[in-house]
């Protein structure tokens, strides 16, 4: 029998995180944005202003899985949302449950919160994970694109004004 957990990070999960998020870029075909590190993800969750949160998922006692979500607001609810960033489960344990559990748990938090909204982005391509969510309930919204503005862009952006 597996011994399964799921939980809030710690400083300890930073290194085995930043192992799952690589994964993840590797399997999006996106390692030439990966650009993360321990003392980036380190900063981000645990500095005196966090800009995200993160649950694991442990199987045996070992990091295999984590759900990465931070706050964001919704001005026509006038109310705060959950933006889901990442949920990676290792490619051999889809399927046991573990995604399941770091989905209803990161969703639980937002209902905790109060929060108007629980959402987050898929690739087109992913119908694995598109197939997931809607299982789950969720809504793949046809209507929405993501827009971002980064690196010299964002910095001429910024000039601009």
């Amino acid at each position: 029998m597996n011994n399964d957990t799921i939980r809030n990070t710690t400083p300890l999960d930073v290194a085995p995180m930043i192992g799952l998020m690589r994964e993840l870029a590797e399997y999006e075909k996106l390692t030439h944005l990966f650009v993360a590190t321990e003392d980036s993800l380190h900063e981000a969750l645990f500095s005196a202003r966090p800009a995200a949160e993160a649950l694991v998922a442990e199987r045996d006692g070992r990091v295999v899985g984590y759900a990465l979500y931070f706050h964001n607001f919704s001005t026509f609810l006038s109310r705060r949302g959950l933006y889901l960033e990442d949920l990676y489960v290792q490619p051999t344990l889809r399927g046991s449950g573990l995604g399941t559990a770091l989905l209803r748990r990161v969703a639980a938090i937002a209902v905790e919160r109060q929060c108007g909204r629980f959402e987050w982005s898929v690739l087109d391509w992913n119908q694995s994970a598109i197939d997931f969510y809607t299982k789950m309930g969720a809504t793949v919204l046809p209507d929405w694109r993501i827009v971002r503005v980064t690196d010299d862009a964002l910095t001429q952006l910024a000039n601009a004004a």
